[in-house]
Formats: C-alpha cells, structure tokens, sequence
C-alpha cells in the first residue's frame, strides 16, 4: 500500500505563480511513491471563523470539505504546502484553511492538561517564494515559525523548508536562477522526504 502525501496548494496566482514553479516537479517527483491528494484553496468555498460558524463547530456542525480534509491530513504520512509569502507569513486562504481543518478529535485532542496532536505525518515540506529579500529565519518571515508552531499541535514531525527570495528585486534571468536552485534543493530533499 502506498505512504499517503497531501499536497496544500495557496498559490494564489494559479498558473503565474513562482512557488507553483518550484512545487509543480517536486510534487510530481513524489507522487512516484505518494498517493496524492491535494487541496488547491483557491477552489474552496471558505470564510474565516466568526462568531457564528464557531458556535456551530461547538455544535459539531463542520462543513463535510473540511471534516475530510482534517481527515486527510491526519492520515498523511508526508504534506507539502505551497504559498508564498504575503504580508510576512502567507495568504490569509492558507491560515483560514488550516483553520477549518484544525478539529478536535482529528488533527488534535488533549490529555486532561494540554493538547496532543494525532497527525501520523513525519514531514512537512513548506515551499515558497518571497519577493523581498528575507531568508528564511529571518524576523521579518513568520510563516515558517508558524507552521513549526502547528507542527507541535497537530504532531506533523519535521519543517523543512524550500525557499527563493528577493525575487521582486531579480532580472527574468536571476528570477529563473533562483527557482532552478530552489526547485533542485527540494527534489534533493524529496529523495528522502
């Protein structure tokens, strides 16, 4: 039976997207061992929590995308997210993604003092393109510490992420550069992902 990945896509500009250039061969080099299932948000009829749709999920009502997805990431041996970094983390669809999926007795649970994650994956790898030039570890890039934080909730294991930057400030030419290194990084890292 094949290792399940999934594959959460947030690049907003769909086929113009730089992070899609870098994610397009790698996902594609992990499906040759991965069952794939991938969530492309812009696809997906979501709003952010509000008072309203929060009390329903207190009621167990969960619209059934979500309760599958949080499913699907549960059951996930590998994931890849794609976006790219906006306002120093990553568009807003991915949190309130996350948000929708982030179920109590699915992605996570609590022992009578904190929360326990019940994802069984072991790696996340996180792929993204930032126009201005800030490496990842950077104060200013707040969506790498942020997925290392849900990592810890929702027990995914390991971050590892593949990045191209200053990409706004590149010729065409350096822009290119910048997604062949970045894209030969991740399928180095997908050998064993």
């Amino acid at each position: 039976m094949m290792k399940k990945l999934v594959v959460i896509d947030a690049c907003i500009r769909g086929e113009e997207s730089r992070t899609r250039r870098i994610a397009a061969p790698i996902v594609e080099a992990l499906s040759r061992r991965y069952a794939v299932t991938s969530y492309k948000l812009a696809d997906f009829p979501m709003e952010p929590l509000t008072a309203k749709t929060y009390a329903e999920r207190a009621a167990g009502i969960v619209p059934a995308w979500a309760r599958e997805a949080a499913k699907a990431v549960a059951e996930a041996d590998r994931i890849v997210i794609a976006a790219p970094f906006w306002d120093m983390s990553f568009p807003a669809l991915l949190r309130t993604f996350l948000e929708h999926i982030s179920l109590y007795d699915i992605t996570f649970t609590d022992n009578g003092r904190s929360c326990v994650g019940l994802c069984k994956c072991e790696k996340v790898m996180y792929i993204t393109t930032r126009g201005m030039n800030i490496p990842t570890g950077d104060p200013r890039e707040q969506a790498t510490p942020y997925l290392h934080a849900l990592s810890t909730l929702w027990d995914l294991g390991v971050v590892l992420t593949v990045a191209a930057w200053n990409m706004d400030y590149s010729t065409p030419e350096q822009m290119d550069e910048k997604i062949e290194a970045a894209t030969r990084f991740g399928l180095k890292l997908a050998e064993t992902f």
